[in-house]
């Protein structure tokens, strides 16, 4: 069973036929929703909504943990985390996807590790590779199939928000080599890494960062809800060729 984060622009997934909307309790506290069971594109799935059902919790008050554990105990095979993010490159513009294969985690204070409390074992997982290369190679296969134009690479930094970057903030992470700003990458990617969960991320390019594009003069958050309803139907179209092909 595939596991399906929402983020901004996906609080429900559209299409899923729900079974099951089941309230979890973890040892980290609440997810940030019910878990919604059913069947998308004929496949069985699980969706969470990362910033909950009204999209009414800020990345940086998500209990990453609680929502990576619930999937964990659902006993899904795969997470495919979709989330908005902020174009620094030229060449990705809003309205594109891409599938970033590596992180700069900017974040800080996040609980961001299941090994550490009392009576816990140090533990260091391999993070060379973030993003589980398989998943990423179905989604992409996805894309391909129905003509989405999908980009195979991006590094993705991870800022703290909630608040946009500066104009400054985002000229630093161009010169450490970001290409996609976004807030809830880290530590959702790791805490799947720890949980031996499948992860992969499929990025909405919902504006150009600050100070780059359109967005010189400020960042219109009217402009990112608009290209987000757009876009979010390319997404639904990649996961329903995605699980058809598994058929």
């Amino acid at each position: 069973m595939l596991a399906i984060i929402g983020g901004s622009g996906l609080t429900q997934l559209a299409k899923l036929e729900v079974g099951q909307r089941k309230v979890v309790s973890t040892p980290y506290g609440e997810p940030s929703a019910a878990l919604s069971f059913g069947h998308f594109a004929g496949r069985p799935v699980v969706f969470l909504a990362r910033h909950g059902d009204q999209h009414s919790i800020p990345p940086h008050q998500v209990n990453y943990r609680a929502n990576l554990w619930a999937l964990a105990e659902a006993r899904v095979l795969g997470i495919v985390a979709v989330a908005a993010v902020g174009s620094i490159r030229s060449d990705l513009r809003p309205g594109d996807l891409v599938l970033p294969d590596q992180i700069i985690d900017y974040t800080w204070g996040r609980p961001s590790t299941f090994h550490e409390g009392p009576g816990a074992v140090v533990a260091h997982i391999d993070f060379t590779e973030p993003y589980d290369q398989a998943l990423r190679r179905r989604l992409l296969d996805a894309a391909a199939t129905i003509g989405i134009r999908l980009g195979a690479a991006a590094v993705y930094a991870a800022t703290q928000g909630p608040r946009l970057e500066s104009a400054a903030e985002i000229n630093r992470l161009e010169r450490d080599g970001a290409d996609v700003v976004g807030m809830t990458g880290m530590p959702e990617a790791a805490l799947a890494r720890e949980l031996a969960l499948p992860y992969a991320a499929l990025n909405v390019v919902a504006n150009y960062a600050a100070g780059r594009g359109d967005d010189r003069g400020g960042i219109s958050l009217e402009a990112i809800h608009a290209v987000l309803a757009a876009s979010m139907q390319q997404v639904h179209a990649i996961i329903e060729a995605m699980l058809r092909d598994d058929e």
